[in-house]
């Protein structure tokens, strides 16, 4: 079985050798040519045993996340969403059909799985790829999204857009809306199936894309739902309407290339290239990879070579970790002006101290060696009566390489209230008849 896959890969690594002779290894189509989506393609054993040498041959050979083929890539952490890596990851590009993870994860939030769906003429009418639903057809929500996200059928996204608000372009406003809900403020839809499309706002031209870093954030989203896991973690589906019976099959070949690979999606575009989001899951660690005009026809294989070297490299490097301080001294604050609980105390006026805390809360995040966790404690020290229990009085900041990563509000423990004359004036009587 070794020795097979070693001839595998040396063939793999040959047919590369030939393509970069032919210089034939990176071609960029020009504007107004129109390539199919590669989602479309039924491989044969042998076609597939072929991409997934190349990969693992593409693989083996790079490996180094200064060397990725992509224009725009990110690694983040799936659970917190920050960037552990990126290269230009924060840079519009067309995204194409990886697009459809927002489509899916709307029409799962929005919708019942036993909606049914009627197909309209315009759903019907977009280009490959296509399930090839007929208008006034009726499918079943639940089963639509199964031909999605596996096939990445661009007729269903859009049936699934207008079941859901009635039209594409509302529906391109809830996926707008819902990127900014996530903090995903480089990205614009126009359509739910990635298409790619422009629209003129305030005079400037618009195009529908987002960024490497805004794309892994929509997909550490989607990864928490798990209904969204299941359809695409799905190896094969089999559904019916009317008289027509349909079985879609999974396209993203990731599933099979690394463990603990967790969902995942293809795109492909003229003006996009080949795009590529998806998630992995090992032991206390996920992450997610984006990437962006990964190659152009002939280089399909790119995005599975870039995607194992961003994995590996998270694998490699980054470890989970809490970084909160237990059992942290915040020190004391000094309140003037208060009231002594202590009647027997001479002071007419009391200098309390009172305690500081922090509600502890862990800090668990994917770390390397090398990162540099910093604390500082922001707290007033003096403060003037009344001074209410719980009362906020500065906070304590967390900052990994320099960037905040949480802020804890400080606590006031116990309480001092504020002198009155009432209260004067009987201490003044009190110290009085002492003297006597």
């Amino acid at each position: 079985m070794l020795h097979n896959k070693k001839i595998r890969i040396l063939t793999a690594i040959l047919i590369i050798l030939l393509l970069i002779q032919g210089n034939v290894i990176y071609n960029t189509y020009g504007k107004g040519c129109y390539i199919k989506n590669e989602s479309n393609i039924v491989y044969s054993d042998e076609e597939q045993w072929a991409n997934e040498a190349i990969g693992e041959a593409l693989a083996a050979a790079s490996g180094d996340v200064n060397n990725l083929y992509a224009l725009s890539a990110c690694l983040v952490d799936g659970d917190t969403g920050r960037v552990l890596f990126e290269k230009d990851g924060f840079t519009r590009r067309a995204n194409a059909s990886t697009t459809k993870i927002m489509t899916c994860i709307l029409a799962i939030e929005y919708g019942n799985p036993d909606d049914m769906v009627t197909v309209s003429k315009y759903a019907a009418s977009m280009p490959d790829v296509q399930l090839n639903i007929r208008e006034g057809e009726n499918y079943r929500l639940g089963d639509l999204l199964y031909s999605l996200m596996l096939e990445s059928h661009n007729d269903v996204a859009v049936a699934i857009a207008e079941h859901i608000a009635g039209d594409v372009k509302t529906f391109a406003a809830m996926m707008n809306e819902k990127a900014r809900e996530l903090g995903c403020y480089d990205t614009y839809f126009i359509t739910p199936n990635g298409l790619d499309a422009t629209e003129t706002i305030d005079g400037k031209e618009v195009f529908h894309g987002t960024t490497a870093a805004d794309l892994a954030k929509i997909m550490s989203y989607c990864i928490k739902n798990e209904e969204f896991l299941k359809i695409t973690r799905t190896a094969s589906y089999t559904f019916s309407s009317g008289s027509r019976t349909f079985t879609v099959n999974n396209r993203n070949a990731f599933l099979n290339m690394m463990e603990g690979a967790l969902s995942g999606k293809t795109g492909f575009t003229g003006q996009a290239g080949y795009c590529y989001v998806g998630a992995l899951k090992r032991d206390d660690k996920t992450f997610v990879v984006a990437l962006l005009g990964c190659g152009w026809p002939n280089n399909k294989t790119y995005k599975w070579s870039d995607t194992k070297t961003l994995m590996n490299y998270g694998l490699e490097n980054y470890s989970r970790r809490d970084l909160f301080e237990y059992d942290m001294p915040i020190g004391q604050v000094t309140v003037t002006g208060a009231k002594t609980k202590n009647e027997e105390r001479e002071n007419i006026i009391d200098n309390v101290k009172l305690d500081l805390y922090i509600e502890e809360e862990p800090i668990n995040m994917l770390v390397r060696e090398e990162d540099a966790v910093e604390k500082k404690i922001i707290v007033e020290r003096e403060l003037t009566a009344p001074v209410a229990d719980r009362q906020i009085v500065g906070s304590v900041e967390y900052y990994l390489n320099g960037e905040i990563i949480k802020a804890y509000p400080v606590y006031v423990k116990g309480e001092a209230k504020e002198t009155d004359y009432k209260w004067s004036f009987v201490n003044i009587v009190k110290k009085f008849l002492m003297m006597e």
